[in-house]
């Protein structure tokens, strides 16, 4: 199966393999036929592995519209499925979806509807472990309102983590996106939060590991009206 490199891992990568093809060949020459050497080559052969399956670009699309249907806009695991008061774009409650992606996931974001851009910001915060509730409102992220032809309205949030310092997104206010197509990308250890209309039928459950583009996270009732802002 081809191995295709994400646009934003191309440059890393090749700053990693250059260190590590400098440390393997001085310690080659300085410690040959050592155990040191030895060990140090198998664990930049792993460093590297990760680090070329953290910047794959999954070949994966949906065929269709697939309306009604909310796709799992990363790789990583269910962390939380929750109601909450989503105060700043629809003021009513919401069900929250939240996924956390670790190192050894791929970080592609893809789109989880299709629709259009109504809002698209970035804001500054802090850069608690992704994993913690708080992470949601508090840390660096992107907030991504998109509008669906016949099932209102969902928001996305690009969450960067502890290690994640740089959160890169795709779209702006206005453009019209499809289902499973590209969102942005967050390095290293970061989340999703997904928001949906709370009449959503959940298709997960917690704990579960999903894959953009090919898991349905729910399926949404028709001509649900949005009141985002």
């Amino acid at each position: 199966m081809k191995l295709e490199i994400h646009k934003e891992g191309k440059a890393p990568l090749i700053r990693i393999l250059v260190v590590l093809l400098l440390l393997n060949t001085t310690s080659f020459l300085l410690f040959p036929n050592t155990l040191f050497t030895v060990l140090l080559l198998g664990l930049s052969i792993a460093f590297f592995a990760t680090a070329l399956n953290f910047y794959k670009k999954p070949e994966r699309s949906y065929k269709g519209e697939l309306h009604g249907l909310v796709n799992a806009p990363t790789d990583g695991r269910i962390v939380a499925i929750e109601k909450v008061f989503e105060k700043e774009f629809f003021h009513e409650e919401r069900i929250q979806i939240s996924i956390f992606m670790s190192l050894f996931n791929a970080h592609s974001n893809w789109s989880p509807v299709s629709g259009r851009i109504t809002h698209c910001s970035h804001v500054k915060g802090n850069f608690y472990r992704a994993y913690l509730p708080k992470s949601s409102h508090e840390n660096e992220h992107s907030n991504i309102v998109i509008e669906t032809p016949e099932h209102g309205a969902i928001l996305t949030k690009q969450i960067a983590g502890a290690l994640a310092r740089r959160v890169v997104t795709y779209v702006k206010e206005g453009d019209e996106v499809n289902i499973g197509s590209p969102l942005g990308f967050i390095k290293l250890g970061s989340r999703i939060d997904i928001f949906l209309p709370v009449d959503s039928e959940i298709l997960v459950c917690m704990g579960e590991e999903v894959r953009a583009n090919v898991t349905f996270l729910a399926r949404l009732n028709k001509q649900h009206k949005s009141s985002a802002t």
